[in-house]
């Protein structure tokens, strides 16, 4: 009796890679997954590009105020930092501002809008006149926050109204200043009448509305429940 040949057969490398009984060795279990994986990811990824974009109402714009931005530009030393957010379904804006450093008085606020050109030159004043309602006056430093319903005529500038026919013009004309970078705001101190600082509003973000943010939490979830699908009936080692 040959015993070389019977000591032989528990080491038999054929079993292990019988196509009767996959083992845990073998990759193939791991395709449907990576398949489920996949398609989860993509329809999320689908998901929000559909709907993010159409959905998107929350516009969020910043500027830094300086003497440097001013035209003519000037030497004022002060400075400040303006948060404007838009909501373009709610037609409501929500502004921020604070400032220091300045060398005259606050005596107005306002937007601007809109120049010829993004960046650069002058306009009229596309918001409340004489300035915005309550900002700080008569001061070097300070800060303010308010928000205003777009759809309203005291959101606006009378002579920016009448000279686009109407409150709703207006409204399309300053979100258009707004996107295309031709709006700024100017805070006008008592030695620099014309505007001690300001800066052109930038849009910084487009933040989606619930509903998008919802899809890709199922997307996640799909793809959780993907890998705790393919854990639960993947072969044992």
């Amino acid at each position: 009796m040959d015993r070389t040949a019977r000591t032989a057969r528990p080491f038999n490398l054929p079993c292990v890679f019988h196509p009767a009984k996959p083992a845990g060795l073998l990759r193939r279990p791991a395709r449907p997954l990576g398949a489920a994986l996949a398609l989860a990811l993509a329809c999320a990824c689908a998901a929000l590009l559909r709907a993010g974009p159409a959905n998107a109402n929350l516009l969020t714009y910043s500027a830094v105020l300086s003497g440097a931005n001013e035209a003519p530009a000037n030497a004022s030393p002060g400075g400040g930092n303006v948060l404007l957010v838009i909501d373009d379904q709610a037609d409501t804006m929500h502004l921020e501002v604070s400032f220091a450093g300045l060398l005259g008085q606050t005596g107005a606020a306002h937007i601007h809008c809109c120049t010829a050109a993004p960046l650069a030159g002058n306009a009229g004043v596309a918001t409340p006149v004489p300035s915005f309602p309550g900002f700080p006056a008569g001061v070097t430093v300070g800060s303010y926050a308010a928000n205003f319903n777009l759809d309203s005529p005291s959101a606006y500038n009378p002579a920016f109204v009448a000279a686009r026919g109407g409150v709703g013009n207006a409204r399309d004309a300053l979100l258009a200043g707004l996107a295309d970078r031709s709006a700024y705001f100017n805070i006008h101190t008592s030695l620099f009448p014309a505007g001690e600082i300001r800066g052109f509003l930038v849009l910084q973000q487009e933040i989606p509305e619930p509903g998008a943010l919802a899809l890709l939490g199922i997307g996640l979830a799909a793809l959780g429940w993907c890998r705790r699908r393919a854990g639960a009936t993947a072969p044992s080692n």
